[in-house]
């Protein structure tokens, strides 16, 4: 017998993700889900999953999967759609809102009007930038690294707030 899922597909800054509420939809294997449903051709299509939850520390919790079914600490991004989900479905109606994630509880702050959310700021806390256990440059580092390529040369620095990133900065 075929389970019916609600989701809802967001993107927020190109950062393209399905959203499911477990509050009111468990979803039992969100690996194998965000293997499935993130196929383009196949599939929802989308960068990965997103599990709004429960949570005892925060007013909600998130768990990202991305689309080979790896766990993501957090995407900035993601929380900032989960904000505008949770208000707009009903779920709330705080303007601040604390998010639990894999790297920690995060603020989210609302900026609404007409029971609309128009932006969505959240704090991600400072960055970690020496975690070379898990990424880091040539040398080892994670700051200030120069790329030359074949016309010019880039700086880079990695910095991880749940989900790595890497910062290019031209001259």
């Amino acid at each position: 017998m075929a389970t019916t899922i609600k989701f809802t597909k967001m993107q927020g800054t190109g950062n393209d993700y399905i959203y499911v509420n477990t509050l009111s939809s468990p979803l039992q294997d969100p690996i194998k889900a965000a293997r499935k449903w993130s196929a383009y051709h196949t599939g929802i299509g989308a960068d990965g999953l997103v599990l709004i939850g429960a949570s005892e520390k925060a007013d909600f919790s998130m768990r990202i999967f991305n689309a080979d079914g790896s766990e993501a600490m957090m995407c900035g991004n993601a929380s900032r759609c989960i904000g505008k989900y949770v208000y707009e479905k009903g779920l709330t109606d705080k303007e601040v809102i604390t998010l639990e994630t894999l790297s920690g509880i995060k603020i989210l702050k609302l900026h609404t009007g007409n029971g609309v959310v128009k932006d969505v700021t959240v704090d991600m806390g400072t960055p970690l930038l020496s975690n070379p256990g898990q990424i880091a440059m040539k040398t080892g580092g994670m700051l200030a690294e120069t790329i030359s390529g074949r016309w010019k040369r880039i700086q880079r620095n990695i910095r991880l707030h749940g989900k790595s990133a890497c910062c290019h900065f031209r001259r």
